[in-house]
């Protein structure tokens, strides 16, 4: 009809697009990822490496592996940024927001040096950085010695084969996108980090034209399964320092979501799970998460604050 609005239809023609990300062999290898899709719809894109606090080992907050990329998509210096879904706070600055969440990669834990948890010796030196790592193997295995580990992927793998750990334990996802895959074994007994597997792609809130092409990259069950678990984390108000984990998938139809929070030591655990309908994620997030506080994890997860290192 003449004289009608005409909706704004993307193209990708429009602008390339610069993306921000972490200069480490993983990121860069999961950033090559988004932009080959990207590439693939039509798109102009430029990988952009920004150095982190987290790749200089400032502060201890997760954020510090997203804080200066979320800085240069606020300054307009890039467009586009990919995250390690596990390394993005629950909540993001003013102006930012999660745009699209491609496939989910294996969220589980990976055992390198080791075909199984129960194959270790008593004792075994078992390397990690992460206390959600550290409070489950020590749940399970209360003998063994969980020792700090910290630096890419490569650094520790080296490290493992220097003899420095008997096993070390990774994200089986990370090991996959270095192909890497057949140096670890998958860990059922462990429960991933909430979106661990996942990628998170963040922009700048009003840039439409950027937001509508990415979104083009979404799987809609990774993106229902993430948003329950950063749902379930929020609810607690959880921190990096709190050994807390969260994986959430559909099984016929329904979405289930595992939770677990304990102690650094392993001492004290709470492990639930609910289910529900997928179409309301955040709502059977904060269930678990009220489970959780109602038996008292709220007491364990202030105990691990000060019991961090």
């Amino acid at each position: 009809m003449p004289g009608s609005p005409r909706a704004r239809i993307y193209s990708p023609e429009m602008r390339g697009i610069r993306i921000g990300t972490r200069g480490s062999t993983l990121a860069l290898a999961q950033t090559g990822l988004v932009a080959d899709a990207l590439r693939a719809l039509g798109s102009e894109v430029e990988v952009v490496p920004i150095r982190t606090s987290g790749d200089q080992r400032k502060g201890d907050d997760k954020s510090r592996f997203v804080k200066e990329i979320e800085e240069a998509l606020l300054a307009g210096e890039v467009d586009l940024a990919v995250h390690s879904a596990k390394d993005v706070p629950g909540e993001l600055p003013d102006g930012l927001a999660i745009v699209a969440v491609p496939e989910r990669a294996d969220p589980r834990d990976a055992l390198c040096g080791a075909a199984a948890l129960g194959e270790l010796a008593e004792g075994a030196r078992v390397g990690t950085g992460s206390l959600r790592r550290r409070a489950q193997l020590l749940a399970a295995r209360p003998d063994l010695r969980v020792e700090d580990l910290r630096g890419n992927v490569d650094t520790r793998l080296k490290r493992l084969t220097d003899g420095d750990y008997d096993a070390i334990v990774l994200a089986a996802a990370g090991l996959a996108r270095l192909g890497r895959a057949g140096e670890g074994t998958p860990v059922e007994a462990i429960t991933p980090a909430p979106g661990q597997g996942c990628l998170a792609l963040e922009a700048r809130a009003d840039d439409s034209e950027t937001a509508g092409v990415a979104a083009r990259l979404t799987h809609r069950e990774s993106l229902i399964c993430l948003t329950a678990e950063r749902a379930l984390v929020a609810q607690l108000d959880a921190t990096c320092r709190t050994p807390v984990a969260a994986h959430a998938r559909l099984e016929d139809g329904a979405l289930v979501l595992d939770a677990f929070v304990g102690l650094p030591d392993g001492s004290t655990w709470i492990r639930d799970t609910v289910s529900g309908p997928a179409g309301d994620p955040v709502l059977l997030g904060r269930e678990l998460a009220a489970r959780l506080l109602a038996v008292g994890a709220a007491d364990v997860l202030a105990q691990a604050e000060l019991a961090a290192p």
